[in-house]
């Protein structure tokens, strides 16, 4: 006697819809997907903002908005740019990087690859806990410290590179956009480290064995199997230290002797950034001093979802950079 079953096996829509079907489900469904929504509602109203006051602020200044090298918010008639600003902000971000990142990926990698565990567990925890300086003890170590022992430095390097205008020192206070940019350098590296170090660590090791097994070097297994590995994540980890870079606001102000002229060198004090000038600006400012205060940071909300906007590109290349 036979026996026919027509049951059949349960498809995967089949599965997901009792899935779905279940509250439990159901409700974590409907949180997951409000949070989603929340957040675009709390950025797009957040653009809203900056774009209405913005406005507002351009549409009473009598200079040029991106050009104009003074910032007299509360004048009659009021007059403000923003490229002193912009130019200090990109350019100190851009010196913390280069000079964060190589360090970073370097602390990472002898983490995660060449420390012995005993010394890789306490030096990681000392990394972490440099994430969580407040921004004001960096501000007031740069100030107290940093400054006064950079002329050494600096005067080396208008020896050496004087002549290219770009690294000429005419003495006087280091506070200069390239020390900011030092300072920037030492607190995104926390950041950058700890995010490259968890990303080499999640490394195939079947593929680092079965190089060292071919008679590779540890240096070669690194080069061939961890770094291409992590690449995305050393470029998210970088993307995260400019995005704090850019919008460091009490350590600049503290360091930085703001003024609105842009000087060849990097070396000579003076300069600004959106988030300083914010900062030490915004208390005695009227009405339109605000707005224009919110239309720069109209600038720097822009740029830095530009600076994400490139970051989600990059890895989006190549296939091997994304999961």
């Amino acid at each position: 006697m036979d026996i026919k079953t027509s049951a059949e096996p349960p498809t995967a829509t089949g599965r997901t819809a009792k899935a779905a079907a279940r509250p439990g489900d159901r409700i974590f469904l409907g949180l997951s997907r409000g949070s989603g929504i929340l957040l675009l509602v709390i950025m797009a109203a957040i653009a809203v903002f900056l774009t209405v006051r913005a406005t507002h602020a351009i549409s009473e200044d009598h200079g040029n908005f991106f050009t104009t090298f003074e910032w007299n918010a509360n004048a009659e008639p009021p007059v403000f740019g923003i490229a002193v600003l912009a130019f200090g902000t990109v350019v100190s971000s851009l010196i913390a990087m280069v000079l964060a990142v190589p360090v970073a990926i370097g602390i990472a990698l002898f983490i995660s690859h060449y420390a012995p565990r005993k010394l890789a567990a306490p030096l990681s925890y000392v990394i972490d806990l440099l994430a969580a300086v407040p921004s004001i003890v960096y501000g007031l170590w740069g100030a107290l410290f940093l400054v006064p022992h950079l002329g050494g430095l600096y005067s080396w390097l208008d020896d050496w590179f004087g002549w290219t205008g770009v690294l000429a020192y005419h003495d006087g206070a280091a506070r200069s956009l390239f020390t900011i940019g030092i300072l920037l350098a030492i607190m995104i590296l926390p950041i950058v480290t700890s995010v490259s170090r968890e990303v080499f660590l999640q490394a195939p090791k079947m593929h680092e064995e079965a190089a060292l097994a071919l008679g590779a070097t540890r240096w070669e297994v690194i080069r061939m199997s961890v770094l291409p590995f992590g690449r995305s994540g050393v470029i998210s980890a970088s993307m995260l230290g400019l995005g704090r870079a850019l919008g460091e606001t009490m350590a600049v102000a503290t360091v930085l002797s703001p003024s609105f002229l842009i000087s060849k060198s990097l070396l000579d004090p003076g300069g600004g950034t959106f988030a300083q000038n914010i900062a030490s600006s915004f208390k005695e400012s009227g009405e339109t001093g605000k707005d224009a205060l919110i239309a720069s940071g109209l600038v720097l909300f822009v740029l830095t979802l530009l600076v994400n906007g490139a970051a989600r590109m990059i890895i989006a290349r190549r296939k091997e950079y994304s999961a």
